[in-house]
């Protein structure tokens, strides 16, 4: 076993938080920021007013499926390979990083195709109006040819992380970010492509991100190899990254329902303004949520190699940082959010009518917002021990199982304040459920070192 992976065993818990949580908070930061980048240019567009956000608005659950697609293949390989290393099984490691690229140009060749032929449906599907679908159709025509380029990103940035060079895979994030931010203000203002330079941009960055990512196997600098024998699917392989991936992908893909049916309550309740208001208060929370993915991201191969080698007291240890962390960076978002809602909204977008709705929005959609890390980051600690169908349960407590009823039930009573209303009600009912269900894993599955060898000891007394 190579020094990069030995380490995950050995060395002090809070170090190795550090050395891979801080290049993945980076990491995902940069990653939300291609979003929140693309709606800020695109908010404070000359000419076009209110309704280029809202159109983007109405483009974001389309967003969301390729989302979900690169953390089913990113989270759901790296987490296995994690577990193979801790199990000593180098070459079964390899092989899922083959297969796992080769999944990720098929998904992403796919989703192109049937994105783009079936777009407008979608779109209204989606709430898109007369006024906001052309705004939201340039966008993502431009979004879906680049799908492949975007999932292998999220993959990249995941599997170089995974194999001991977190330094790198943020480094390659910030680029993309970088590139994205230059291009968006070339393309939209030097240009005037609008909001289709925005998406450009967007494209450009990622298959940036990805080259670089595909050029760090390729040139043999990795701890472990790509080889071309991996590249050919196996069924058993692609079977254990579904396995894993399927929890963080439901998560994701579920989004793109609960902004569908957001969009519709949102439309009925309170106009297209409301849309587009939802767009930046999903970007302020991504803001701030993106962190807490960011420890867990760090805390998965950590969690995942010292459980597979049944280092258990290490494996808690991660979980309790990770969720201390997590929630002091929702308590000071909360408290901003709070406080100084204005100076958040401001960068998206400055017409006076919606700016007054997405602040009385904030406020309420983010209330529960200081608890919301013990969901996260429990659901994910369940996810990294290999129980799958329990993590997925969980994940979708918050975002489907608890959040679906919630808005489709509290407008009826409470309007619009309904809609925002329903986030924090599904954050605190899901937050104190992952609580009891992972305290109760903790106490029934993770017996420390110490009582292993007591076992041991009192066998061999036996005998």
């Amino acid at each position: 076993m190579d020094n990069n992976q030995n380490v995950l065993g050995t060395e002090s818990i809070g170090k190795l938080l550090l050395k891979y949580s801080v290049p993945a908070i980076i990491g995902m930061m940069v990653n939300a920021l291609y979003n929140v980048v693309d709606r800020i240019f695109i908010g404070n567009m000359p000419g076009v007013g209110p309704m280029a956000i809202t159109g983007l608005g109405v483009a974001m659950p389309v967003m969301s499926v390729i989302t979900a697609f690169g953390t089913l293949v990113g989270v759901g390989s790296t987490t296995n390979i994690s577990i193979k290393l801790g199990q000593g099984k180098r070459n079964e490691a390899e092989r899922i990083i083959g297969n796992a690229i080769s999944l990720a140009a098929i998904i992403g060749a796919t989703l192109t195709i049937l994105g783009t032929v079936f777009l407008d449906k979608m779109l209204i599907l989606f709430g898109a109006s007369d006024s906001t679908i052309s705004y939201a159709e340039a966008y993502m025509s431009f979004i879906l040819v680049g799908a492949t380029f975007s999932i292998m990103s999220m993959m990249f940035s995941n599997l170089i992380r995974g194999d001991g060079n977190p330094r790198l895979s943020a480094t390659i994030m910030i680029i993309g970010c970088a590139m994205n931010i230059v291009l968006d203000a070339l393309f939209i203002f030097k240009f005037n492509m609008g909001i289709k330079g925005a998406a450009f941009a967007t494209v450009i960055s990622q298959i940036t991100s990805s080259m670089i990512g595909l050029l760090y196997y390729l040139r043999g600098k990795s701890n472990l190899s790509l080889k071309k024998k991996n590249l050919k699917l196996n069924k058993s392989i692609i079977g254990a990254i579904f396995a894993i991936g399927c929890a963080p992908f439901a998560m994701q893909l579920t989004n793109s329902v609960v902004q569908l049916i957001f969009n519709t309550s949102l439309k009925t309740y309170g106009g297209d303004l409301s849309i587009g208001a939802m767009a930046t208060i999903s970007s302020i929370s991504m803001i701030f949520v993106m962190p807490a993915f960011g420890f867990v991201q760090g805390m998965q191969p950590i969690v995942g190699f010292n459980y597979g080698a049944k280092k258990y007291d290490r494996a808690k240890k991660a979980l309790k940082i990770s969720l201390i962390s997590a929630s002091i960076v929702f308590l000071l978002g909360s408290l901003v959010i709070q406080l100084a809602p204005q100076a958040l909204v401001v960068m998206f977008n400055k017409d006076p009518e919606l700016m007054n709705i997405t602040i009385i929005g904030l406020r309420k959609y983010a209330l529960a917002m200081p608890i919301v890390g013990i969901s996260i980051v429990g659901s994910n600690f369940i996810q990294s021990i290999g129980k799958a169908k329990m993590a997925m349960v969980l994940g979708l407590l918050r975002q489907v199982i608890i959040l679906i009823p919630m808005v489709l039930i509290l407008p009826n009573f409470f309007g619009l304040n309904g809609v925002w209303f329903a986030q924090p009600t599904a954050d605190t009912v899901s937050a104190v459920i992952t609580g009891i269900v992972l305290v109760r894993e903790l106490r029934k599955n993770f017996k420390t070192e110490t009582d292993e060898i007591i076992k041991d000891v009192k066998s061999i007394e036996v005998i």
